[in-house]
């Protein structure tokens, strides 16, 4: 009977049950490796800067549209310094297709107001604007530190990073203390924290000698001026954002935990970044997506929407003598991207048969979308049928991923803008608790499978 159960029935399987001590080991050090990429991509254009500078190291050049390629080739484009391409080229032609893989590098966060800087009875604030589904109650009472540009009217770009290091401040949004707050308690957890009021303190002191009204704002001012040269003109033409200032860590006893902020998505993003980095002239040209603006629908230049995506598959394209639809037809992507994992402190809003599970491995999601399916890729049967076998010839731990409960939960990824291009597209990432807030969890096998999983990919024909 146990044979026949064993034959016919599908049954997970638990990272740890099936990897060896010195697989282990190299999931240790494929995290740490993570960590340290994690810790240093606290927004979009510090992911992409810190991408280019490990895909330097690892052989890969500025992309020339006017420049020769030839097969091994590793060559990246980098869009408005927040959209990454890259390119491994292989030994077929293009008309045979690419392996794709597609991250997004933006996270939840607050955005500063383009005049965001006032003074209220002596203490001034910055006014947000919050950025993608974030619960506005988390927020609060949090470090935060500001990363950003901010472009002067000279056309001079300023980068802006305060809180990061050890001996920087860090900033921070109020909330009420418990004494004075039974009616916000009252409130639904989504009104409780109205957007306005996620203000964040930024100084106190006025600034000696002057009599006239806002002189903490004035003083706040001055010193961003010594340090970064700039007028309270050149907010209107700068992007500064509020990010947490935790750091990443190790969690739980074990330490098989990883506690950051930003893993949706530079968790799969890394992964990507990493396989590719170990690419060598493959047999299928190997691509490498970490776009911006999925948080808020991929939207803009810099987002899949965009057809930068397009010039930039365009230009290899040419030099090959290829039409793009017709290298796309024969392609295969992984819209890489996280996944809910089961959490049994809430387990009412999972389906648990069809849900992911911390270190059962990477997540594989054959549609996403809301409710009936809205939104989403769905992928064909063939195609999970091509990944499964690419896992199971190559050892990837996976399971299947569900986002919640279907009238409960739901999301989106990038994977329908690739499939709009005739793209056979599949979505897979690693399972994270806490999605969205300041500081989320993954598990390190997890992490560690959902790069093997790009790896073997990239090596598939």
């Amino acid at each position: 009977m146990s044979e026949t159960r064993d034959r016919l029935f599908y049954k997970q399987k638990h990272v740890c049950d099936v990897m060896d001590e010195g697989e282990a080991a190299l999931s240790e050090e494929y995290c740490r490796k993570y960590m340290a990429f994690l810790q240093k991509a606290k927004t979009e254009r510090l992911a992409a800067a810190e991408a280019i500078r490990l895909a330097r190291e690892h052989g890969f050049r500025e992309f020339d549209r006017n420049a020769p390629v030839k097969p091994g080739d590793k060559v990246y484009r980098c869009v408005q310094g927040k959209l990454l391409l890259l390119a491994v080229i292989g030994t077929e032609s293009l008309e045979r297709g690419v392996n794709l893989c597609a991250a997004h590098i933006d996270s939840p966060r607050l955005d500063l107001k383009q005049l965001p800087l006032y003074e209220d009875h002596e203490v001034a604030y910055f006014k947000t604007h919050y950025y993608g589904g974030i619960r506005k109650y988390q927020w609060v009472t949090i470090p935060l530190e500001l990363h950003g540009v901010a472009v002067l009217e000279s056309g001079e770009a300023v980068d802006i990073n305060i809180g990061g290091d050890p001996g920087d401040p860090i900033f921070y949004v109020s909330d009420l203390l418990p004494h004075l707050g039974y009616k916000q308690a009252e409130q639904p957890l989504a009104k409780a924290i109205p957007a306005e009021k996620l203000n964040i303190m930024v100084g106190s002191h006025p600034l000696k000698g002057e009599e006239d009204g806002e002189r903490v704002k004035l003083a706040v001012m001055k010193l961003l001026h010594e340090k970064y040269s700039i007028t309270e003109e050149d907010f209107l033409s700068a992007e500064i954002e509020a990010v947490p200032a935790f750091p990443v860590r190790e969690s739980g006893f074990d330490r098989s935990l990883i506690a950051g902020y930003g893993q949706d998505d530079r968790v799969c993003a890394f992964a990507e970044l990493q396989a590719i980095y170990e690419t060598d002239r493959p047999a299928r040209t190997c691509v490498c997506i970490l776009a911006d603006k999925e948080e808020i629908g991929s939207v803009g230049a810099t987002g899949m929407v965009s057809r930068a995506f397009d010039c930039f598959m365009g230009d290899l394209c040419d030099k090959q003598g290829v039409k793009p639809d017709h290298c796309y037809e024969s392609s295969f992507c992984i819209s890489a991207d996280v996944s809910a994992a089961f959490d049994p402190t809430w387990p009412e809003v999972f389906e648990w048969r069809n849900s992911a599970k911390l270190n059962y491995g990477v997540g594989i999601s054959k549609f996403t979308g809301r409710g009936g399916k809205s939104g989403s890729n769905d992928a064909s049967a063939e195609l999970m049928g091509k990944l499964r076998r690419i896992f199971a010839e190559n050892g990837v731990v996976w399971q299947y991923a569900e986002l919640g409960k279907v009238d409960e939960g739901g999301g989106g990824t990038v994977a329908g803008y690739l499939g709009d291009r005739n793209i056979p597209t599949v979505d897979a990432g690693t399972p994270v608790i806490s999605m969205h807030a300041p500081y989320e969890i993954t598990a390190k096998h997890d992490c560690y499978m959902t790069y093997r999983c790009m790896k073997s990919f990239y090596a598939s024909k």
